[in-house]
């Protein structure tokens, strides 16, 4: 009879092994330099060859949610920032007809998201949802109905608790499935899924069950995880849902944007097609800062691959906010193939360069003013992945005008605002 290994030596193997995991391990988690695309390129070439989503050596650190949904980063509408409970049907109704008629629609605005107080205090006899009886008298049937008729989509929200953030109406916990039966029969499409009132249970058992009710009764519903980035969601989210906030709710002010971007990025390795970071809804529109300050905003968010979802009254918006909104050329960067979050690469006390890869070899590069002065910025090429000696056209998004560069690019900056381009090597 043969014999196995001696207690010691198996014992040796395993723990060599084991050490041997750990190891690979470890160093799967060194976090890319700043400035260093290599592990991107390099997941562009696999993609581009095999066909897949996106491949950065650090998101083997998740497996992605397959849907099918968020290939791109979503796009659309939420009622939140600008109308908070202040929401009924015509509204919604309005609202689809104002993407419509703006164009904002053909540009990739799709979703037309009902934030919180939708519903009644109460569930019913059954335990399903109500829709609000003097706000949504038609239901919400009806009103998906409406949207889609417009070729949008509708969006609901829900939370994953005894009651939503709002207090006015029930969350969903310990009721998921019930209730994303109930999304599905009413042709629903996207759900935010938010974090108040959690009766004491983590926040990995509330979403998952959530999560394996959408797999299951809600294949066709993008999932969009609202933990507030409490407990790292990018590192672990996902496996359960197309986006996550990283970041608590922002305000229309310079400070909480400028501050969301900077908690958002640090998490930009995780994220990829099927799966956004998200720093919260865009303010661009509602008052609370200056046109410089939301040329930022919605810059800083196109090429960080964040959603963009408008929170501002469509109605009613100035064409200073349709321009913002509606240029097509930062909507690219945001919306580009390949997939690949942009980040911050160069800062010197407020003044900062921001870049990423996108399809095609390009480069997108944001130079942004975070100081109150005018100011010459300039982005070097070996911090964006470009060769010294290699000539690019720069396209500037805003200015819609194309020049080349070699080397380097500056530019004069004025306070609060920023300057994007995208780079093609001749």
């Amino acid at each position: 009879m043969a014999r196995g290994p001696s207690t010691p030596s198996l014992l040796l193997a395993l723990l060599v092994a084991a050490a041997a995991a750990v190891t690979a391990s470890e160093a799967s988690r060194a976090p890319a330099a700043i400035g260093n695309w290599t592990e991107e390129l390099r997941g562009a070439v696999r993609r581009a060859r095999h066909g897949r989503g996106y491949a950065w050596r650090s998101r083997s650190r998740r497996r992605t949610f397959e849907n099918g949904l968020g290939r791109t980063p979503q796009m659309g509408w939420n009622s939140w920032n600008h109308f908070g409970c202040g929401i009924n049907e015509d509204l919604i109704k309005q609202t689809a007809d104002a993407l419509v008629n703006t164009g904002l629609a053909k540009l990739g605005y799709e979703y037309v998201n009902i934030d919180d107080c939708w519903a009644e205090s109460d569930r019913d006899y059954q335990g399903n949802f109500v829709a609000n009886r003097q706000t949504f008298p038609s239901g919400i049937k009806a009103l998906a109905d409406y949207v889609h008729a417009k070729g949008l989509k509708l969006g609901i929200y829900s939370d994953a608790g005894t009651r939503t953030c709002s207090q006015k109406m029930p969350g969903s916990l310990d009721h998921e499935e019930q209730d994303v039966k109930t999304f599905s029969s009413w042709g629903i499409d996207y759900l935010k899924y938010d974090n108040c009132n959690d009766a004491g249970r983590s926040v990995m058992e509330r979403y998952t069950k959530m999560s394996n009710a959408m797999k299951t009764y809600g294949k066709n519903i993008f999932f969009s995880l609202c933990e507030w980035g409490r407990e790292n969601p990018a590192t672990w989210a996902g496996s359960m849902g197309n986006s996550w906030r990283t970041t608590d709710d922002i305000a229309d002010n310079w400070g909480s944007m400028t501050s969301r971007a900077d908690q958002n990025d640090r998490w930009a390795s995780y994220a990829g097609p099927g799966g956004w970071n998200d720093p919260d809804m865009l303010e661009v529109g509602n008052g609370g800062m200056s046109e410089a300050e939301y040329r930022s905003h919605f810059s800083i968010w196109a090429l960080a691959k964040a959603p963009l979802l408008i929170g501002c009254d469509v109605r009613s918006m100035s064409q200073q906010t349709k321009d913002i909104l509606s240029n097509w050329e930062v909507i690219a960067v945001n919306q580009d193939s390949l997939g690949v979050q942009g980040k911050k690469v160069q800062s010197n006390n407020g003044l900062e360069v921001w870049a990423g890869p996108l399809s095609n070899n390009r480069k997108a590069v944001v130079l942004w003013n975070r100081q109150g002065y005018q100011a010459t910025i300039t982005a070097q090429w070996s911090s964006i992945g470009l060769a010294s000696s290699t000539a690019v056209t720069a396209r500037d998004l805003w200015a819609h005008s194309s020049f080349s560069a070699q080397g380097q690019l500056s530019a004069s900056v004025a306070p609060h605002d920023c300057k994007m381009y995208v780079l093609t090597p001749k």
